[in-house]
């Protein structure tokens, strides 16, 4: 087990590395920098070479490639994300400023995403082709079915402007935390539940029809167990270990899933800050973060992967036998 864990953080240590290195071969292919935004912002119509060349001096553009990313490599081993070349600040406290308010939205939406999800794939897929079944599944359907931007553009349009129940933009005062004012973030979390609840429900339905369809299960109601002693023991173990997976990948869903939110929502989130950074090149800025966010979906389901083996049985003897 222990050569399979090492296996599999090895493994996670390359993706990032991939990651990192696409990102800052992207950056390398576009056709401006940091120093042109910063100088064209300054107003002084288009820079001169001289210009360029100075402000890429100061700002150690003029470095070769190679140079520069194994410098950031090796200061991201060491905790230092570099500073940012727009506003000179660490690039650690621009994130901080503004992770907190990410976070808070993520593990809302998780917290609730997870038992909803379960619950209703448990219940739609306890008695398939029932009723229940019919609705949940076919409204899982039709909300997986429409993009998050609409989804959210809808509950603007009814929640907000027509019904006047909550704010359409999650603004808070400034230096303030969105817990000033908690009610910016039922929209957001809304929206974020609607775009990723249905999959993981189809999928814990979709497990849990087939846990109840095999022979185990048939065996175990002929020797008198049923109702709810039945379900609770036996499919319902069996079909959320199977749907572990799923589950984790709407979680890793949430990154993407917050970017679209935050800026349909102007929350003041993380996902702002990134595109602004893009937007002005600031690549010591954007690749930290990428990476980060890289590490957070493959943290994700690396735990996926641990808990399925401390859950099944069968996961751990199937682990066994690879390392034979």
């Amino acid at each position: 087990m222990l050569r399979y864990l090492l296996r599999r953080v090895g493994a996670a240590a390359g993706v990032l590395f991939a990651v990192a290195l696409i990102v800052f071969g992207l950056f390398e292919m576009l056709d401006s920098d940091a120093a042109v935004v910063i100088l064209s912002r300054q107003g002084a119509g288009d820079p001169s070479p001289e210009q360029l060349a100075a402000l890429r001096g100061e700002l150690g553009l003029d470095r070769p490639a190679p140079i520069r990313f194994a410098e950031w490599v090796v200061g991201f081993l060491r905790g230092d994300l570099g500073h940012s070349l727009i506003s000179g600040r660490p690039v650690g406290d621009v994130l901080a400023a503004r992770l907190a308010n990410s976070v808070a939205l993520a593990l809302i939406t998780a917290a609730v995403l997870i038992p909803l999800a379960i619950g209703l794939g448990l219940l739609a897929g306890a008695r398939p082709g029932s009723r229940t079944d019919r609705v949940v599944s076919v409204a899982a359907l039709a909300i997986e079915s429409m993009p998050s931007f609409i989804v959210g553009v809808l509950l603007v349009a009814i929640v907000s402007l027509s019904l006047r129940l909550l704010p359409a933009v999650s603004l808070v005062p400034a230096g303030a935390g969105v817990w000033s004012r908690p009610q910016v973030l039922v929209l957001p979390v809304t929206c974020l539940l609607l775009g990723l609840l249905p999959h993981p429900v189809r999928m814990v339905r979709a497990r849990t029809a087939e846990v109840v369809a095999t022979e185990y299960i048939r065996t175990a109601r002929l020797n008198g167990v049923g109702g709810v002693r039945l379900f609770l023991r036996h499919v319902a173990p069996n079909a959320v270990s199977a749907s572990i997976h799923p589950l984790a990948g709407a979680v890793v869903g949430l990154v993407g899933g917050i970017a679209v939110v935050e800026t349909l929502f102007v929350y003041p989130g993380l996902s702002q800050e990134l595109l602004s950074a893009i937007a002005a090149r600031d690549y010591p800025f954007v690749q930290s973060t990428s990476v980060l966010l890289a590490a957070f979906g493959i943290g994700a389901y690396l735990a996926a992967d641990l808990f399925a083996l401390l859950v099944s049985p069968r996961a751990r003897t199937l682990v066994a036998e690879v390392q034979r």
